[in-house]
């Protein structure tokens, strides 16, 4: 019996291990995607500051 409740105590911590390292994954590729989208809007925004700026000041 006592090797029975042993070997669960054991999965259940493999199994926190694993949520884990899926959850540092995950955050790995929600910080990838990020950085990437907000790199984007800067060169979006920076252009369009730009063509706002040229455009108010050539009229």
């Amino acid at each position: 019996m006592k090797t029975l409740i042993k070997s669960r105590k054991n999965e259940v911590g493999a199994t926190a291990i694993e949520y884990g390292l899926i959850a540092a994954l995950i955050s790995v590729v929600i910080i990838g995607a990020v950085s990437t989208v907000g790199g984007n809007l800067k060169t979006t925004f920076n252009t369009i500051g730009t063509t706002i700026g040229e455009t108010s000041t050539a009229g």
